[in-house]
């Protein structure tokens, strides 16, 4: 009989001790899982709050506008440059925009807001703006007036049905000045954009600032960030000079920061994790050599090598490592599905906070595959690292002492 078989019987010998054993890698597994699926789950969160509310996953523009967003650094949108991000295999939508200042006053108040010319479909498709129309309609292809942002149509003391007059200067100076009917007010769940944007149709903004076919930005969307090397490799490759492609991180570095800043700060909370999973695992590895003194002292006594019984200790401890281990992926799934599907939504000051930097207020949970096998792969190597102290154990076991415990 080879030292597997040995191994795997012993284990079953006593199943009440294994099972114990082996629930505290099922549990180091479930808890190691939860932590980093709520951790990556709130930078998916952040990134898509970014990306899905304004910026995209990426952005083609001109070179000139990434150093001066001006509207004198447009372009025209051709099909080639069109074709080109429509065939990339990873993108998903594109939405071409035309967004420049100016003042946005209503009878004696006046505001600077930032206009942004749209294509109301493919804009919806893009950030799903049409959801946050609290009161009003949507645009429409074509249409002639626009929406507002609530707190911008609040100073301004404006609502649906009022005239907003845009006055401004337009492409290579010439004046822009022009009406506009209010069709919706707009209430984002991040402050920074209900205090100054003023959505309209594309064909409208490029005739009101005389910017006849001409765009800043192409935004491009695809399935989520994890996506996105592949889309960006290559776009750069086919997008040339002078204009360029960027994608949201090099767009919002302040955000990448922040997250590597929280990264760093989640590593040392994980460490802490798995310092405990480990006195966990350790604590049932030595109550399991406490209970089994006397037997293997007999073992050793009769005739086996004592190399040998640490291989067998150590392939049992690899075996209980690799069932716990597995049996905690298993439970693992149902627990983050139903936390991925019903994000936990918070109340009071930690909810506040998150809105006020721009985050919905929920703790949202990521399904992301590495999410679970990483964390398998993490505690299955400190079960395989606390196997070495079973075989120390065999190979310094003094049997009369043994015998007698």
């Amino acid at each position: 009989m080879n030292n597997f078989n040995i191994a795997w019987r012993n284990l079953w010998r006593n199943s009440r001790r294994s099972i114990i054993t082996m629930a505290s890698v099922f549990f180091g597994v479930i808890l190691s899982t939860l932590m980093t699926s709520m951790q990556h789950g709130s930078y998916d969160a952040m990134i898509d709050n970014v990306v899905k509310f304004y910026s995209g996953y990426a952005q083609v523009f001109t070179e000139a506008y990434h150093e001066n967003k001006t509207i004198n650094n447009t372009f025209e949108l051709t099909d080639s440059i069109y074709n080109i991000a429509k065939e990339t295999p990873q993108v998903t939508n594109i939405a071409p925009r035309l967004e420049y200042f100016a003042l946005a006053s209503s009878e004696e108040l006046t505001k600077g807001a930032m206009i942004i010319g749209i294509d109301p479909e493919k804009e919806n498709k893009v950030t799903d703006v049409k959801k946050w129309v609290e009161t009003g309609q949507y645009l429409e292809q074509g249409d002639k007036g626009v929406l507002i942002a609530i707190d911008l149509a609040n100073y301004l003391k404006v609502k649906v049905g009022d005239t907003l007059i845009l006055y401004g200067q337009g492409y290579h100076g010439v004046t822009s000045a022009d009406l506009f009917p209010i069709r919706g007010i707009l209430n984002f769940p991040m402050p920074e954009l209900n205090k100054q944007l003023v959505y309209m149709d594309l064909a409208t903004c490029q005739n009101y600032f005389g910017a006849d076919n001409m765009i800043t930005s192409l935004v491009i969307m695809v399935e989520d960030h994890y996506d996105l090397p592949k889309a960006m490799r290559h776009l750069k490759s086919k997008i040339k000079s002078p204009l360029m492609v960027m994608s949201w991180d090099e767009l919002q570095p302040e955000l990448v920061q922040m997250i590597e800043a929280d990264r760093a700060g989640g590593v040392f909370m994980k460490l802490i994790l798995y310092m405990v999973v480990a006195f966990g695992i350790f604590g049932t590895i030595i109550m399991m050599m406490a209970e089994r003194i006397r037997e293997l002292g007999v073992t050793i006594a009769i005739g086996m090598q004592r190399f040998k019984m640490g291989t067998i200790l150590f392939i049992e401890t690899i075996l209980t490592g690799i069932v716990g281990t597995l049996i905690g992926i298993i439970g693992s799934i149902p627990v983050i599905s139903y936390f991925f599907n019903n994000p936990i939504k918070l109340t009071g000051d930690a909810a506040q906070t998150m809105i006020d930097m721009g985050i919905e207020p929920y703790l949202y949970f990521s399904w992301n595959p590495p999410v679970f096998y990483n964390q398998a792969l993490v505690v299955f190597l400190i079960t395989i690292i606390i196997g070495i102290f079973p075989v120390y154990k065999a190979l310094n076991l003094k049997v009369n002492q043994a015998l007698r415990a």
